[in-house]
């Protein structure tokens, strides 16, 4: 029982904005589609409600053809970016809207709605306008409003794209709840944050200008993504890309150079891509420096953006940590902890590090 996308194509002003889509989306799977901005997830979400024609390509709906069947018919929920009520309803009627349009009774209503507003928190609230919301309680509502329907199908795109940090997070543990309980739904989340799509799908859909990169467990997408260009995506900040040399008994950056560590030894000499995540580099230690051009404190965790001798880094580290632009930082990046990315296209990955067990850097 699933969606199954086969070769979506789409194409605008000889841009492509659908370049060859093909995936599958189970039932009971909680699916997240990360990318940048412009990578295709919104026009991927209109196409399967029916709201975007496509070039070519087939969609179906456990095994029969869905992209011939009018948006009308194709009884799909979607929650926006934008908080979408109906602002002269009452909460209550704002998720009771759907229910009335199908002519079911009061009474089957009223439990149904009841039961969703306890559903997304909102047990209470129910004879409240939406201008008296916030607007991570006013997305509530229009995530009660899509799932009251027991669509087969329930599309998101970028539902808490508009709230604050601490509220995004707060919520997604919500949503994480509540949309894995959906279990006879086949339910898409689009996303650009890369905590949202590793901590809310059971699978991951890594997308970029209208081409699907990567697709699998959130593990096997951050542990082993397909290329440095999928490192980038699925990482914030992300990835540290440097090019680099192998030799036979040592790897090059620039003026730095090290040991050939243990997991990169089945690679020929030669120039690659080399990565390394922010929060894995050990900033005052080692003997390599560079300069800072930007920091910033977020919450409990820094951020230092240093020009280096192999090209520009950024570190990530818990704590608050005050440095000022045009200061010198020290840093160490330990070998065993380097991606090894093919020097050209995307940059496939050939080898990767021992995945980190929690806690572990």
């Amino acid at each position: 029982m699933s969606l199954v996308l086969d070769d979506l194509r789409l194409r605008e002003d000889g841009v492509p904005f659908l370049d060859g889509i093909t995936a599958e989306f189970l039932r009971g799977r909680l699916t997240t589609v990360i990318g940048r901005t412009s990578a295709g997830k919104t026009t991927l979400m209109r196409t399967l409600a029916g709201l975007q024609g496509l070039d070519s390509g087939h969609i179906r709906l456990d095994g029969r053809a869905f992209e011939t069947v009018p948006a009308w018919q194709r009884d799909v929920a979607m929650v926006y970016q934008q908080f979408i009520n109906y602002p002269h309803l009452s909460v209550f009627e704002n998720v009771a809207f759907p229910l009335r349009r199908r002519g079911l009774g009061d009474a089957e209503v009223r439990q149904r709605v009841e039961r969703q507003l306890e559903t997304v928190g909102l047990g209470t609230f129910g004879e409240r306008r939406p201008s008296a919301l916030s607007g991570g309680q006013q997305q509530r509502v229009a995530l009660a409003r899509a799932l009251v329907r027991h669509a087969p199908i329930l599309l998101l795109d970028e539902p808490l794209v508009n709230l604050d940090y601490k509220l995004r997070e707060q919520l997604r543990d919500e949503f994480r709840r509540i949309l894995g309980a959906q279990t006879d739904t086949i339910a898409v989340y689009n996303t650009t944050e890369p905590a949202e799509a590793m901590m809310l799908g059971d699978h991951v859909v890594v997308l970029h200008e209208g081409r699907v990169l990567q697709t699998g467990t959130p593990a096997d997408v951050f542990d082993r993504p397909a290329s440095a260009l999928v490192a980038g995506i699925v990482n914030d900040p992300p990835m540290n890309v440097m090019e680099g040399e192998l030799s036979a008994d040592a790897l090059n950056f620039s003026a730095v150079r090290f040991p050939r560590p243990a997991h990169l030894m089945s690679l020929p000499p030669g120039c690659y891509r080399f990565g390394i995540r922010a929060g894995e580099i050990e900033a005052g230690q080692g003997e390599t420096s560079g300069l800072v051009t930007y920091s910033e404190i977020s919450g409990s965790e820094s951020f230092i953006y240093l020009d280096a001798p192999f090209g520009p880094i950024a570190i990530q580290r818990e704590g608050v940590h005050v440095v000022h632009n045009g200061s010198s930082v020290t840093f160490r990046i330990p070998p065993q902890r380097l991606f090894c990315f093919a020097g050209h296209g995307d940059g496939q990955l050939l080898a990767a590090p021992r995945a980190a067990s929690k806690g572990e850097h």
